[in-house]
This record gives structure tokens, sequence and C-alpha cells, in this order.
């Protein structure tokens, strides 16, 4: 435990001068407000639910085959159709299931290994009696389908990879909290129907056209490129493969959503991350407060340049009055520049960001605060002098009672 606290340490320390990587917010090695959970509230698309599920997925057969070795059997005894399509195709769990490493494996940039955490590895190392593992739910009464699976020309599909399925995200839920909520203790061994139960529940959730989802399982389909894309699901979850045709298939259902899971990824990590880390890391509004700010602040203003006015026009005694406009000057430029930038220069001298709209957590992302700190003060100088100026401008002007 003290070297993965050390791990982490150097971790939190590479970062004091940097933005964390996209690798480094999967692998939940970042603090808010650029953490998994704020990337999850702030960009809901499905893609990233359907990485987070494959993840799972991968770690269930990833446990699977760790239970086999502890059983004192080896893969290629226990499961030889899938030893043998792993040493003809290459496999990503190629060092757990002991192949030779000279053999051809394939590894994801963002594979399961690298994304496990210290926790995580340590549960699946130790196999101990409390110890558990999270497996997507394979949803209820999955039908059968035809086996096989075919690319080619399919329905309409959405053009991008962050297709929102035609439903509008909600803005005060977060959808992740109803995933994946089966757990599967570690007292009980994991089954090959379990892995095809995880995968079935992927596949109809994220890749069956939208109106093929059966049962109670809703759909949330995904662009892929038609290369990537799986038009049926070859095996069902009702029964047992039997035939050498099933038991061929099922043999590709650990590493079936690997290419699909890498796409995402990288489709990730050059469009959806970094406009996560623009609003994040340079702001700390979400869009829904900042659009409030832009209101409360032009009405504010409106109120003040109506009162400004009137007491030049009015030709108002003491002419010193004037001077306390600087009070709704200040709250309408703080709220429209607050608006521009995205930032509340208050919150951030509060060490606060914006979760969900007005609900705030603590920032604890060091250079993510220093960042902040420095436009706060920006924005903090910014609106000082346009209160200044504005102030002193309905000042000097002469009074003239109409």
């Amino acid at each position: 435990m003290d070297d993965d606290q050390h791990r982490q340490d150097d971790w939190a320390d590479n970062r004091d001068n940097r933005l964390p990587s996209f690798t480094e917010v999967l692998s939940r090695r970042t603090r808010p407000p650029v953490d998994l959970l704020f990337l999850q509230r702030e960009g809901a698309e499905d893609i990233l639910d359907f990485w987070l599920d494959v993840q799972q997925h991968e770690n269930l057969c990833r446990a699977y085959f760790k239970d086999v070795r502890k059983s004192g059997r080896t893969i290629r005894e226990d499961w030889p159709e899938y030893w043998d399509y792993a040493r003809r195709r290459g496999s990503i769990y190629g060092t757990v299931m002991g192949l030779n490493p000279h053999m051809n494996t394939k590894r994801s940039t963002a594979s399961t290994g690298d994304m496990l955490s210290d926790q995580d590895r340590f549960n699946l190392a130790s196999g101990g009696d409390e110890k558990a593992i999270r497996s997507p739910s394979p949803g209820a009464h999955m039908a059968s389908v035809s086996p096989g699976t075919a690319v080619g020309s399919d329905p309409p599909r959405s053009s991008t990879p962050f297709s929102l399925s035609g439903r509008t995200p909600t803005l005060f839920a977060n959808r992740r909290a109803s995933r994946a909520p089966t757990v599967i203790p570690r007292t009980s061994a994991i089954s090959r129907q379990d892995l095809i139960a995880s995968a079935e529940r992927i596949y109809f959730r994220y890749l069956s056209p939208a109106g093929n989802t059966v049962g109670s399982n809703e759909n949330h389909e995904i662009y892929l490129p038609p290369s990537l894309r799986l038009h049926s699901f070859p095996l069902s979850s009702g029964h047992e493969p039997k035939s050498q045709s099933e038991m061929s298939l099922m043999a590709q259902i650990p590493d079936m959503f690997h290419a699909q899971k890498e796409y995402c990824f990288r489709a990730m990590e050059q469009d959806a991350f970094p406009r996560f880390l623009r609003a994040k890391a340079f702001g700390n509004l979400t869009p829904v407060s900042a659009l409030v700010r832009l209101i409360v602040g032009l009405i504010v203003l409106w109120i003040g340049l109506a009162v400004g006015f009137s007491l030049i026009f009015l030709d108002v005694h003491p002419k010193s009055k004037r001077f306390f406009l600087f009070i709704p000057f200040t709250i309408a430029i703080l709220f429209l520049i607050s608006h521009q930038y995205e930032l509340d220069p208050i919150l951030v001298f509060l060490g606060q960001s914006e979760s969900t709209p007005f609900r705030t957590l603590h920032i604890r992302e060091p250079y993510v605060k220093k960042l902040l700190l420095g436009r706060a003060i920006w924005v903090s100088v910014l609106v000082t002098a346009c209160v200044a100026a504005l102030t002193l401008i309905f000042w000097a002007v002469p009074g003239h009672r109409l």
C-alpha cells in the first residue's frame, strides 16, 4: 500500500504544472473539477457510458481468467476455443492468460490493465471472499438473435460519435447513477454465461439499431464507422452454447468490443475531452448558471442606467449621491463578465466550482486551482475598471433638470 501511495503522490506532483491527460481522468487519478464525475456530468454522451461499460466487461473477463488460473487449471484446458482464438487473433488478456510473450497480443492505447485503479488491482488479485467486482447488468428477457456479425449497409444513423440518440440531455440528473447496478460477489465463480450476459447487454444498449431493443434494456445507440458496426449479437444469455459454431462464436466475447472501445477513446480524447478541459480548467460555471448571470446582469444594468440618468436629468443634489451607482454597476458588470468568461471570481476565491447549476464542489486539482485563480484575478481587475469608469462618467456629467 505504501508503493501505491507513493505512486499516487508522484502522479499528483507531475500534474502540479500541467493539465491532466484523458487517460488520467478515466483512471480516476485526478481531482475535482477535472475528475471522471465532472466529465460524466459535463458531457453525458452515450459514448462515455459505452466506454465505461466495456471497461467493466473487460474487467469481468479478466477476473474470469484469474479465477481459472487460481483454480489450478490453464486457460488452454478450461476454454480451448478461446485459447486458440487468442493465439491466432491476439488478445488484450495475454498477461493474465499466461500467453507466451512472443505470441501476437493486442493492447489498447488505454487498456484495461492501465485503467484499473490500484484498489481494483488489489481486489482482482486477492480474490478474497469479501471482494466483489461490478459487472454490467444483462437486462431482462433478452431474445436470441441469429449467429454471426456482418458489415455492410444498414439504416441511417447519427453522423457524430457523440450522438444523443435523439434525446435531450437532462441538466440536473446524473445518468450514470443507474449504470451497471449488478454486483457479482467474488465468493461465487464467474461463469462464461456471465460474460455472454455482459456482452449482450452492451450490444443491445449501445450497438443495436434504435427500435431493435429487446425487453427493458433501454437503447442508447452510439455512432460507429461502418467497419466497426455489429449488426447482430451471435449468442443469447438465455441458453448455454453447445454446438461447435456457437462455441467458436463465444470465443469472440472477451475481445468483442475492444476495437470499438479504442475508437471511442480516441474520439473522446480528440473532441469531448478538450471541450471538457476548457469548461472546467478555465471556468467554473455551468452553461445554465452563466445564462442566468447574463439575464440578471442585463436587468441590473438597465436599472443602474435608469437611476443614473434620473439623477442627471433631475439634477439631484448633492452630486456625491451618484457614487452609489457603483452598487448596481458592480453587480451588473460582475454578472456580465462572469457570463462572458464562464467564471465567477467570488466562487474561485472561495475555492469552489459548479458541478451542476448552482451546486458547487471544492477545487482540489492543484494546477487547475492556479489557472482559475489567475483568471479570477484578471476578471476582478476588469470588473473593477469597468465599474470605476461607469461610475466616474455618471458622476462627471453635469446635471440638467428637464
